[in-house]
């Protein structure tokens, strides 16, 4: 399928090297005023180009809106359309690339699936897909912000370059301010792996960090479509992305429950909602926010398409040598930094509507 939410959805189209990508945004509230500088600034973030740290696909990524806005900015409560044309594709960079199966790609899976591929850019697989999520998140961050929700996210690992336990403080006391930031020379370590890594034609790991805060108690259901469950499958959805954990996470598998529990703090008669001593849950319990930050961390994979000759087999099934060609990202999780903050946009502003 190629619809995301359910009381505010987005379908998405295009292709890698198609004309354009696109989409259309539907249960967006009406009588919104849109800051489309912002929203630019926003889809900015996540555009090819933009640095060497990135892929050299030269794309300007202006969202052209066809529908659901009025002339003033004001959101309509009709379907918002958008389209995000292509216009640095390569597509004889990939002429090979339709004779062979590409390793960690799903060139092989589509053929499957739909007994046809398209192998320029990888079609509907490609991570171009993502600025249309970009786009309709940049949406969901402005109405969300109006309502006092904020959404921060950080590249927090480059291979062995790592932040640690980022939300350790948030987790242990929660009490005290917290902002996600990372030291200016760790990022800087990070940089300089992904500057190295492209030099030498391969391509590394990473991880995202995201934090949500504001988000009021009773948001989300239980059983099936759990707040968490909800922003996993999103998460998950991402290119690359091979791993989700909220709150302790995996820590989970070897702490002790006396250690872990969130114990509720008293209040008086005039609060409205209550606040626990630690942040262990991650913000959710039962599938439904508490009111305390909501933390998760992305684990993205290393990008499989390297400038290195790889062994693999041909469409026929026999060995063959992929030579490397095209213009690719040295480390998927530099710009899945936006795309993560768009995609927990659409699902908390969803589970709100």
């Amino acid at each position: 399928m190629n619809t995301f939410g359910k009381n505010l959805t987005l379908t998405t189209f295009g292709e890698s090297h198609g004309p354009a990508m696109g989409g259309v945004i539907d249960g967006f509230p009406p009588g919104f005023k849109i800051d489309f500088d912002r929203l630019r600034e926003d889809v900015a973030k996540r555009r090819p180009g933009s640095s060497v740290l990135v892929t050299a696909r030269n794309e300007s990524d202006s969202p052209e809106f066809l529908s659901g806005i009025s002339p003033e900015g004001i959101t309509l409560g009709t379907p918002i359309g958008f389209i995000v044309r292509n216009a640095d594709h390569r597509s004889a960079d990939y002429d090979d690339m339709g004779r062979v199966f590409r390793p960690n790609h799903a060139d092989y899976t589509y053929i499957r699936r739909y007994g046809i591929r398209d192998h320029r850019g990888g079609g509907r697989s490609s991570a171009r897909e993502t600025v249309n999520w970009v786009v309709a998140g940049s949406l969901a961050i402005q109405w969300l912000e109006s309502k006092g929700i904020t959404i921060e996210t950080v590249l927090s690992q480059v291979g062995s370059v790592t932040a640690g336990d980022i939300f350790d403080g948030l987790m242990t006391d929660p009490s005290k301010p917290f902002s996600l930031k990372i030291d200016p020379q760790l990022s800087e370590a990070m940089e300089e792996l992904v500057k190295e890594t492209k030099k030498a034609g391969d391509s590394i790991g990473g991880r995202v960090s995201c934090l949500i805060t504001g988000i009021p108690a009773g948001i989300g259901s239980p059983v099936a479509d759990k707040l968490h469950a909800r922003l996993a499958a999103a998460m998950m959805s991402i290119n690359a992305a091979k791993g989700f954990e909220y709150g302790l996470g995996f820590r989970a598998a070897s702490s002790l429950g006396s250690e872990t529990a969130d114990h509720f703090l008293p209040i008086d008669a005039s609060a409205d909602a209550l606040t626990t001593s630690t942040n262990y849950s991650g913000g959710i319990q039962g599938g439904i926010s508490n009111g305390m930050p909501v933390y998760f961390s992305v684990a993205f994979k290393p990008t499989p398409t390297i400038m290195k000759p790889q062994e693999t087999v041909d469409t026929e099934g026999k060995a063959t040598i992929l030579k490397p060609a095209g213009r690719h990202d040295p480390c998927v999780a530099v710009r899945a930094v936006h795309v993560v903050k768009a995609m927990a946009a659409l699902v908390v502003a969803d589970a709100m509507l």
